[in-house]
This record gives structure tokens, C-alpha cells and sequence, in this order.
């Protein structure tokens, strides 16, 4: 992964922004990012609050729309990609899981029956062992723990076999028990699937523990791209802000 102005792609880049921007009211939110993802990255989105991290996370699948620049996936311009399957591709998990009243089962079909797909009892079922939840399908999400919820959240975004996810502070909303059992969740399926994966979080050791690259983002813009143990090490002030 790297941020040189005017990156070139190349076949192993997933996932390519090129001077993207966003400006709300005349306050840049997002600053002229360029940077590269390499198909099967974990990398971990840092920096202090404010600093524009979930706004580039909302970029790049067009939950917000860019002032300037775009974003590329798998090579292609994604302005080129109907905003539906854009976000079928590029799945996001949210801090506080939204879920929609109803059953387990009708929120994890969600997704492909927007496409007219009806997913099979089996197949939920599969979705909902790989969570950890099993025998949930026909349990009311008003009945949900927040860890259970969560969890729920990541199979409704899985039924749509994203190529990307997205994680924004995944875990921050959760218990130290809950969260710990939901990250090894989330990297189990990440390495089962060659996920390629951009977290966003203030906890500097589970970046550590996720992430194979690291960027740190200051007032809307990258200001260090590499390894995550290097960029945890050249930049000691995270530790303050996180």
C-alpha cells in the first residue's frame, strides 16, 4: 500500500483512491487521499477525532459523495458501478449496529432480496453458525444483546459476499468480553474469505492485533502510509489521542 500522487494501479490493487475529496460548507473533511490497497490487506485506519477517518471510510462506498477525486475498484471507476451493487462489493459494519425490526433471518436476507435473490434456510443457517449465533434465525433483533446484534450486522453484510469490507470502531460500543469474542469473529472470517478489510479505531492495540498496514490520517489528510508496527512506532502522539 502506498500514497505517491498520480499512483498508477496495478493488478493486485483492490482498491485505489485518487485525490479524493470532500468539502462540506467550505470545511475539507477529506484531503486529496491517494493511496492503494492490495487485494487480502487488513489495514488499520488511525488518527485523532476529527481527523477524517470515518468520512474516508463513508467515500469509498459512496455513503458520502466526493468533492474531487474518485475511487477505483478492482480498476474500475466506481462512479461506473450502480450505488447498489457498489455496496454489495464494498460492505460496511458500522459502530452501532442498525438492525431492521424483525427476525434475525429477514435481516440477513436483506441484501440479496434487493437483488431478488431469496436466500435458502441453509444458508442463513450457515451465516448464522459462522457468527457464533446458531438456531437465531427466528429470534426478534428487538431481543438482542449488543454483541448479539453486532454479530447479526456482520452476517447481513456477508450474505452479500462483499469483496471489501469496512469496519468503522466495530467493537467500541462493546463490552472488553463481547468485544474480544467479536474481533476473533471478525478476523476468523476475514482470513477464511481473503477479505480485504479497512478498520477504522482508536485502540491502537487492537490495530496491532488486525491490521498488517497502517494509515494515519491528521485534519482530512494521510500523513503516513506502511507496516503497522512501524507506523504505530513513528508516531507516538497516537497513543495520546487514542
Amino acid at each position: 500500500m502506498q500514497t505517491p500522487q498520480g499512483l498508477p494501479r496495478t493488478a493486485s490493487s483492490i482498491l485505489q483512491t485518487v485525490h479524493l475529496t470532500r468539502v462540506v460548507e467550505g470545511i475539507p473533511i477529506v484531503q486529496d487521499v491517494n493511496i492503494a490497497v492490495e487485494a487480502g490487506d487488513v489495514v488499520a485506519i488511525l488518527g485523532p477525532s476529527g481527523s477524517g477517518k470515518s468520512s474516508l471510510l463513508r467515500l469509498l462506498n459512496r455513503l458520502d459523495e466526493p468533492t474531487e477525486g474518485t475511487v477505483f475498484l478492482a480498476g474500475q471507476d466506481y462512479r461506473e458501478i450502480p450505488p447498489r451493487e457498489l455496496r454489495r462489493r464494498v460492505g460496511m459494519l458500522m459502530q452501532w449496529p442498525y438492525l431492521f425490526p424483525g427476525t434475525v433471518a429477514d435481516n440477513i436476507r436483506f441484501g440479496p432480496r434487493q437483488r431478488g435473490i431469496e436466500l435458502p434456510d441453509e444458508v442463513v443457517d450457515r451465516l448464522l453458525e459462522k457468527i457464533g449465533l446458531p438456531g437465531y434465525g427466528t429470534r426478534d433483533v428487538a431481543q438482542l444483546s449488543g454483541g448479539e446484534a453486532q454479530r447479526v450486522s456482520l452476517a447481513r453484510t456477508l450474505a452479500n459476499n462483499p469483496e471489501i469490507l469496512l469496519l468503522d470502531e466495530p467493537t467500541s460500543a462493546l463490552d472488553d468480553e463481547t468485544k474480544g469474542e467479536v474481533e476473533h469473529l471478525i478476523m476468523s472470517i476475514i482470513e477464511e474469505q481473503g477479505l480485504t478489510c479497512l478498520i477504522v479505531t482508536h485502540d491502537l492495540a487492537q490495530a496491532a492485533r488486525m491490521a498488517r498496514q497502517g494509515i494515519v490520517m491528521e485534519k482530512g489528510r494521510v500523513v503516513r502510509v506502511g507496516p503497522i508496527e512501524e507506523v504505530l512506532r513513528a508516531q507516538p502522539h497516537l497513543h495520546r489521542s487514542a
